[in-house]
């Protein structure tokens, strides 16, 4: 059984979708499709017959074998509200840009679907951050593959940000705000602010500031198995929390605790590609354009 999940999109990408749905026709598997995305496309493309919607992760079956992502790295970080903690593997479809996440080009649908089907796949685990406070932010989607963020309001001066680390006083950041990523997210808004990039198997967490004042102060990578604490101080009596693509506006008495969540999200990663080949075809390395 394979689910899809996507966005809207542009005329652009309309032969690409009909790809994956004409290349998913052709097995006698069951096809879910996300009620949303299903009444996006339904007129735009042609459909098989036997597709089943579903709308939220209560209605995407425990026997699904495969989620599809159809999008960019944000469409990806959706479905983790689909999927949550139930394991299904999950692969993207890269019809964005840099796509770390999403890391199946436009040129490789056919191979992909026909991989996923014979299983010639192995499953990358990544870790999540599970973000809590006593006033039960996010609700039951309190966490993150790529990072939390604590940052200003657009029209609000620096934050001054205390970080503690298993109750233990770490540093006071006066910044625009802060970034604490996973490996995953050490690729996306982390790496933009001068973070380092993570393996995902080395089990730690990043702690990057936005623009911070002192120019002495620099990420700092721990441990993941750390509590962190977080207490704000802001001449503005409100600032935005992010959870991935999900941003809360808090009042600055809030206090933040992020520990490991304790579920990991299965990424596919086909047996042709490694991290380290998408970390090189996506940041160009060993190409200098001196020779060409």
């Amino acid at each position: 059984m394979i689910a899809i999940y996507g966005r809207a999109f542009n005329n652009s990408v309309l032969p690409f979708v009909q790809e994956v749905f004409t290349v998913l026709e052709q097995y006698d598997t069951p096809i879910l499709v996300h009620k949303q995305y299903l009444d996006f496309i339904i007129d735009k493309i042609k459909l098989p017959d036997r597709i089943i919607t579903f709308q939220d992760h209560k209605e995407l079956p425990d026997k699904t074998d495969v989620l599809i992502s159809l999008g960019g790295d944000g469409t990806l970080l959706d479905t983790l509200a689909l999927v949550r903690d139930s394991g299904i593997p999950v692969i993207g479809i890269n019809f964005g840009r840099l796509g770390f996440l999403a890391s199946i080009n436009k040129d490789e649908i056919k191979t992909a679907i026909d991989a996923i089907h014979n299983k010639n796949y192995s499953l990358d685990k990544r870790t999540l951050l599970s973000f809590s406070s006593k006033q039960g932010l996010f609700g039951d989607e309190n966490f993150a593959l790529n990072d939390v963020t604590i940052h200003r309001r657009d029209n609000s001066a620096m934050m001054l940000i205390h970080a503690y680390m298993n109750n233990e006083f770490v540093n006071s950041y006066w910044a625009d705000g802060l970034i604490i990523a996973t490996p995953t997210g050490s690729t996306a808004y982390s790496l933009s602010c001068g973070g380092p990039i993570i393996y995902p198997s080395s089990q730690n967490f990043v702690v990057t500031p936005i623009a911070p004042h002192n120019l002495n102060v620099r990420p700092l990578i721990i441990p993941d198995e750390v509590s962190l604490t977080f207490e704000i101080e802001a001449r503005s009596a409100k600032f935005l929390v992010s959870c991935d693509s999900r941003t809360e506006t808090v009042d600055r008495s809030v206090k933040i605790t992020l520990n490991k969540a304790s579920f990991h999200v299965n990424l596919i990663r086909l047996n042709n590609e490694s991290y380290l080949t998408t970390l090189r075809n996506k940041l160009l390395w060993g190409i200098d354009t001196r020779n060409y």
